[in-house]
């Protein structure tokens, strides 16, 4: 095998490029894996068209992704129960166990997280967007009866998965989830499953509207001032609201359409909010953010092995990595896309 590898490598807003990354032997403990499916994810496309979001910037080329999986082809020095040729599902989170937040099993606050694709420390934590990846064995979920691409979707759908579990119980309850994009979308599978009684769903773009129907969503609604006024009355009526956009548009105009003691949970990362804290304050709203994941990520392969949960439809797009900025033009395309991805192999 070459000692070289192909990966995507974000220099600057819009400067993708694919260069060769070295390929390393897996040391004790850790498996190498050959690529065979990544997803482009929303902080992949704020490096890609803006550099960064909020206050985390590219300060040097980075190896983007961190929703892959793959086939292992290599063992290294002590690793059970995995074995070469096995399609696997390759967790990004990289909790270093040592931490106060480590010890308190809050890993996904973890003080020396090594992320995948993440300008968040400096040097940045480069990602898994590469032909030929070493990971630990414990980072790997066996995807065996899963797709490349279904497997590479167990990412998000952990993220989505926590935040279901920041909520609290939600057995017949009401809930709103605004933005449709692939986090969206996968809260709403994730809700129907925690036993949500009633979905209603918001987007601007009508093709993730349809989305979010088919993915069980009961009433799906065109984002806008208006769009919830018919969910105000008597103090409001959703109990929990899963705020995918990252807009404060979203935020904003969903307050008046929660009910007093109601959940607010915040997913989406655009920047920061101004929130109507006397309105919340006077309805005794609850809001919860919710970041990353770390267990949940092998539940959600579990679950799309059992056929509990199915993303295949909400993979809209595959390109070959040698149309890598076609694909992330076309991931961030709500007209046309929900999940996009490169298939590596």
């Amino acid at each position: 095998m070459s000692d070289t590898a192909k990966a995507i490598v974000i220099h600057e807003p819009k400067d993708l490029r694919i260069e060769d990354c070295a390929v390393d032997r897996p040391g004790p403990g850790q498996v190498r894996i050959r690529l065979a499916a990544g997803g482009i994810c929303g902080s992949d496309l704020h490096y890609y068209n803006h550099g960064g979001f909020g206050t985390v910037r590219l300060k040097e080329p980075m190896i983007l992704g961190h929703e892959v999986s793959g086939v292992i082809e290599m063992l290294g020095e002590g690793v059970d129960g995995l074995r070469a040729g096995q399609l696997v599902a390759v967790s990004p989170s990289r909790p270093c166990g040592q931490c106060r937040f480590c010890r308190s099993a809050q890993f996904n606050h973890c003080l020396n997280m090594r992320f995948y694709g993440s300008a968040m420390p400096f040097p940045h934590i480069q990602g898994a967007f590469r032909e030929v990846l070493v990971a630990e064995a414990w980072q790997c979920a066996l995807a065996d009866g899963l797709t490349p691409g279904e497997a590479a979707m167990a990412e998000p759908l952990a993220v989505c998965l926590h935040a279901i579990r920041r909520a609290g119980p939600l057995l017949g309850k009401s809930v709103l989830v605004t933005g449709c994009g692939p986090i969206g979308i996968l809260c709403i599978l994730a809700a129907r499953r925690a036993g949500v009684d009633q979905i209603v769903a918001t987007d601007l773009a009508e093709f993730t509207l349809g989305m979010a129907k088919t993915a069980g969503a009961d009433i799906a609604i065109t984002a806008g001032p208006e769009a919830l006024k018919t969910y105000e009355a008597e103090k409001g009526h959703f109990d929990v609201l899963f705020e995918c956009s990252g807009s404060v548009h979203a935020l904003r105009g969903a307050i008046p359409a929660m009910r007093p003691g109601g959940q607010i949970v915040q997913l989406g990362l655009g920047g920061d909010m101004e929130l109507p804290v006397q309105a919340m304050t006077a309805k005794e709203l609850s809001l919860s953010g919710s970041f990353r994941f770390h267990e949940e990520f092998f539940t959600g392969v579990s679950l799309m092995r059992k056929g509990l949960i199915d993303v295949k439809p909400y993979i809209t797009q595959t390109f070959p990595l040698s149309e890598a900025v076609q694909a992330f033009e076309t991931a961030g395309d709500r007209s046309r896309a929900v999940k996009a991805q490169i298939a590596f192999s």
